[in-house]
């Protein structure tokens, strides 16, 4: 396909729902109002293409840039094209469409991670925990000490840090806690000592997760301990 041709399904596929909600909380771009699982679904009629993908991305548009992160081939994107994006995903669901969609598939995740939580810009920072939540699930070769530091880091600061910085943290907690017991322990009692958390989602019934409801859960207690 081409921009143009993205451009007439997203056309035809426009949620008036969508677009009046984003009104409504002042987003401040062009938006189809089509959401992420729709999203995935026309990125399958679109295929994977690299070139395309960095055409939409260039757009500014909202939906063409979470489709951009649907279609990308992971196996051709670079180090240097993310290190460019990502200074443009300051909108949280796009850094969440960006982290899950493109970057948790990258072979270089890892590193992203460890670079960009120690990040001053607080929207790479935001990505890092988000990746932590991604090589927490999907990393089982890593042990426990590689999470020690980050529970403790995110313990002491994550009261004080950037909005969705303290949703991606307190995401990271929820996976890291189903990793091992010992983990499951060191998240549970973390989370009792930061307390509550005071995150604005905006004009919608989010809710940070319930990580201690989560990792005390019968499920997960029986996850751990096979």
């Amino acid at each position: 396909m081409t921009k143009d041709e993205v451009i007439e399904l997203l056309e035809e596929n426009k949620e008036p729902r969508g677009i009046a909600y984003w009104e409504r909380v002042g987003f401040p771009g062009k938006t189809y109002g089509i959401g992420l699982t729709m999203l995935k679904q026309l990125g399958k009629k679109v295929g994977k293409d690299h070139e395309l993908a960095l055409e939409l991305w260039e757009s500014g548009i909202y939906d063409l840039q979470i489709l951009a992160t649907i279609i990308d081939d992971p196996k051709k994107v670079t180090q240097n094209q993310v290190r460019k994006q990502v200074k443009h995903v300051s909108f949280w669901m796009l850094s969440h469409a960006y982290c899950s969609t493109l970057l948790a598939k990258l072979p270089f995740m890892k590193e992203l991670a460890e670079e960009w939580i120690e990040s001053e810009n607080h929207i790479e920072r935001r990505c890092g925990y988000a990746l932590l939540y991604h090589i927490a699930k999907d990393n089982k070769d890593l042990p426990d000490s590689y999470f020690e530091n980050y529970i403790s880091v995110i313990v002491s600061t994550i009261q004080s840090e950037e909005n969705f910085v303290k949703d991606a943290m307190n995401n990271a907690m929820l996976m890291i806690g189903q990793r091992s017991k010992n983990l499951n322990d060191q998240c549970i009692r973390g989370v009792q000592k930061y307390g509550k958390l005071d995150i604005d989602y905006g004009d919608n019934s989010c809710q940070p997760a319930d990580v201690i409801g989560n990792l005390t859960s019968d499920r997960i207690q029986n996850k751990i301990l096979k």
